[in-house]
């Protein structure tokens, strides 16, 4: 079946890519205005940064178990059904987000657990919508377009920094004029449109299911070694680039000194990735998708470095866009190669590789580079003067994993001192700001510094798998000829 489009096999192929493409915009929409409005959330309940990276850590956790979920039953509860489901969760995650207000002005005294735990929820509710939605949207691009898998699923996932885009757009130009809560309700306009598109339509299953291929052998390709190596090094794509996104806007707006600086460099380094992922497919046929993916990685390695270093607005652009190169491509194409390599796997294999990216951001990312940030700004002040720290440390310790509980400065006393004109600053905050300034920089650069082991570490494991598949005669992508027992993968 043929649309006129060489290389859809489905009718309605392009109506269902820009669906899926509305889908993650709505995504990247809420991802981009929550980096925004962390520090009101800050601000506003007292979180330390450790809080409010634990807050989006939950908005990415759902969704990496979600896509997991769903990508496991996709085929036999239906792509149609899963996407009603994911518009209902995101109006829900609205809905909770919205009553963190409330809840933290009732009763006598402030309730910050309360404030906490609808964000947490509806941060939760957010991420499994977006997680049901691509459950379906991968293994449905790449149905539909399995000729050119990896250049269309990368213009799928251009809707990712489109919404950045747009939401960190809406950010600058909306911050001190309206609430967060406002804000954070834009993303339910592309919810709107992914519904409307949806209406009405059929959706193809997966190569595995239309070739008769069973559960049981879909689930038998996770014991081939290269699918598994490729779970380890999409779990680092996960944390270094969305994780750094939960932050980077925040980290930059404070090497510039202007936290309405840092996200205009979001918008600028998500715009460029919107454009670039529209040409992925030349570039692939070129260099092959693991050529394409080990030079990203050097290139973020390279610009979180220089980041962690820029001096200045100049400085920071230069690097930005570096990274931005560096992270462009990782995410679409690491989807491409595995339903370029395991096509019988179906759905599951492509939303695991999904499913673990988005663990990794919740669980190790955002929480992660929280805890760095916070670790590295408190034993700075500690160091610089021990008094200041004293008068600015959070009343709990923060932890994260194995490494040791630290105590990091309170987002609410931090922003009395720095978003107050300084002609109103008491002699003393007056005194303090400038190490309060100095310690959260240092904070962040350490953290950006730090993250950039994790793409070299990425190249290497890049590199090997080149060698592997040159010694193998070259990468290919494959496809399932017959059907049932008897579906075979060939070249």
């Amino acid at each position: 079946m043929s649309n006129g489009n060489g290389n859809a096999v489905a009718p309605n192929a392009n109506r269902l890519l820009w669906a899926g493409f509305m889908a993650i915009l709505a995504a990247g929409v809420g991802f981009g205005v929550r980096g925004g409005i962390l520090g009101d959330w800050a601000t506003q309940y007292g979180f330390t940064q450790t809080q409010v990276g634990e807050v989006t850590g939950f908005g990415l956790v759902g969704f990496g178990v979600i896509i997991l979920l769903g990508s496991l039953f996709a085929d036999s509860i239906g792509y149609g059904r899963l996407m009603i489901a994911a518009f209902i969760c995101h109006f829900a995650g609205a809905a909770l987000c919205l009553g963190a207000t409330p809840a933290y002005n009732s009763g006598a005294g402030h309730n910050q657990m309360a404030a906490y735990t609808l964000l947490k929820w509806g941060q939760i509710f957010f991420s499994v919508g977006n997680g049901l939605a691509e459950a379906v949207v991968n293994p449905l691009v790449a149905t539909c377009f399995p000729l050119n898998r990896t250049h269309y699923l990368n213009i799928l996932h251009a809707g990712w920094p489109a919404g950045l885009v747009l939401g960190s757009l809406a950010s600058t130009f909306m911050v001190g004029k309206t609430s967060w809560e406002l804000q954070w309700a834009l993303f339910l306009i592309p919810t709107l449109a992914y519904g409307a598109m949806c209406l009405g339509q059929s959706f193809p299953k997966s190569e595995a299911s239309q070739k008769g291929v069973g559960f049981g052998t879909m689930l038998a390709e996770f014991a081939a070694p290269v699918l598994l190596v490729l779970l380890l090094v999409h779990a680092m794509v996960g944390y270094v680039e969305l994780g750094t996104d939960s932050w980077i806007s925040q980290i930059t707006g404070k090497i510039m000194a202007s936290p309405q600086k840092g996200l205009l460099l979001f918008v600028y380094t998500s715009a460029l990735m919107f454009a670039l992922r529209f040409v992925a497919g030349p570039i692939v046929h070129k260099i092959s998708p693991l050529g394409l993916l080990f030079a990203s990685a050097i290139l973020g390695c390279l610009g979180l470095n220089m980041l962690s270093s820029a001096e200045g607005v100049v400085a920071c652009v230069v690097a930005a866009t570096v990274y931005a190169l560096g992270k462009t491509f990782l995410w679409p194409t690491m989807l491409g190669v595995v339903s370029d390599r395991f096509p019988k796997g179906g759905a599951i294999t492509i939303g695991a590789i999904g499913g673990v990216g988005m663990l990794s951001a919740g669980f190790l990312g955002g929480p992660g580079i929280g805890y760095k940030q916070d670790r590295f700004a408190s034993e700075y002040l500690q160091q610089k003067s021990p008094a200041v720290y004293a008068n600015y440390k959070a009343e709990k310790e923060s932890s994260f994993m194995f490494f040791k509980p630290i105590t990091g400065l309170d987002g609410a006393k931090k922003g009395v001192v720095l978003d107050t004109p300084e002609e109103k600053l008491t002699p003393v905050q007056k005194a303090e700001k400038p190490l309060i300034v100095e310690a959260n920089l240092f904070g962040g650069r350490k953290a950006l510094q730090i993250t950039s082991w994790v793409p070299a570490t990425m190249a290497a494991f890049y590199l090997l798998l080149l060698l592997y598949f040159k010694a193998k005669g070259g990468y290919k992508a494959v496809h399932i000829e017959g059907s049932g027992s008897g579906a075979k993968e060939v070249a």
